[in-house]
């Protein structure tokens, strides 16, 4: 068999209404870092040491939102958490911060593995998870 030429994920691109907001998600709420800012693009590239994210911001407005039922792009992205505390943490921060939950902690099929869905100031769709390992 042969192997895969591409080596994983570099990093996602995502559009964003509110550029500056959608940064705050990643960093202030889930802890991510600030890798760095280009202002005349205008963009902010976060990380959480694993994956890197590009946030652009979208040029016109109003903005179509995505319908995850209709359109074809990004569906949503799963971030991973090592324990299920660590997801019951992230829930209640969300909560505690007017962040939009679509559904809060709950069994992933038969479990162990738990999740939860929420969306970040601009509107993306950002699956939690704990794989239950």
């Amino acid at each position: 068999m042969t192997s895969s030429i591409t080596q994983g994920v570099h990093h996602v691109g995502l559009t964003v209404s509110n550029l500056e907001a959608s940064a705050d998600f990643f960093i202030s709420l889930l802890g991510w870092k600030e890798v760095k800012r280009r202002d005349d693009y205008p963009a902010i590239f976060v990380s959480d040491g694993h994956m890197m994210l590009t946030l652009w911001a979208t040029k016109e407005l109003p903005v179509n939102t995505f319908d995850k039922n209709r359109n074809v792009g990004l569906h949503h992205i799963a971030l991973q958490v090592s324990c299920e505390n660590d997801l019951n943490l992230v829930f209640e921060k969300l909560i505690s911060h007017d962040i939009a939950i679509e559904f809060s902690p709950e069994l992933l099929g038969p479990g162990p593995a738990k999740h939860m869905m929420c969306y970040d100031p601009s509107g993306l769709r950002i699956e939690i998870i704990w794989p239950g390992n």
